[in-house]
């Protein structure tokens, strides 16, 4: 596979229904989230992105704490400051940075124009996906940063899926 495509099965151009983002986030739910796996999926997003040589930073947060973090070749000090500002939306909302952001959008209007929250410090853009723990709810974020919105949240989706599979 080459570093264009980011999730073989969705067609770049076809941008997903909130209904698909919200299937998703009900599929990809974690038994449990220890420091190991939290090792262990950003392990796997590291080998992914250096395969397709995508210039990302990554970051999985657990309960207010970084469990995880790596920074490619390619990436810039503005990844970590993106990471931070989609990972709030996920704290606030509950719900991936992605979907907040379509759940906007399918209002007619956009997160920046009506959420009433500061675009420096929250931002409903692509890569940052709940960490939901069976039982308990949404415990963190897995976030990426250094490709347009969409590939980094596909990006995110598809680690999730090979991770949840293998566990």
């Amino acid at each position: 596979m080459t570093h264009h495509e980011i999730t073989p099965k969705f067609h770049p151009e076809i941008t997903p229904s909130v209904e698909e983002l919200e299937a998703q986030e009900r599929h990809l739910v974690f038994s449990r989230f220890t420091f190991e796996d939290a090792w262990a999926l950003g392990s796997l997003l590291v080998e992914m992105a250096l395969e397709r040589q995508a210039p990302l930073a990554i970051d999985i947060h657990r309960a207010g704490q970084q469990l995880f973090h790596a920074a490619l070749p390619g990436s810039t000090p503005d990844n970590d400051a993106w990471i931070a500002r989609k990972r709030r939306v996920v704290e606030r909302y509950g719900s991936a940075s992605y979907l907040v952001g379509a759940r906007f959008r399918a209002k007619g209007t956009t997160f920046e124009e009506s959420s009433r929250l500061d675009p420096d410090t929250y931002a409903a853009h692509g890569g940052s996906f709940p960490v939901n723990v069976e039982g308990v709810g949404v415990v963190g974020a897995v976030t990426v940063s250094g490709l347009p919105q969409l590939a980094d949240h596909r990006f995110v989706v598809e680690a999730l899926e090979e991770f949840l599979r293998k566990a």
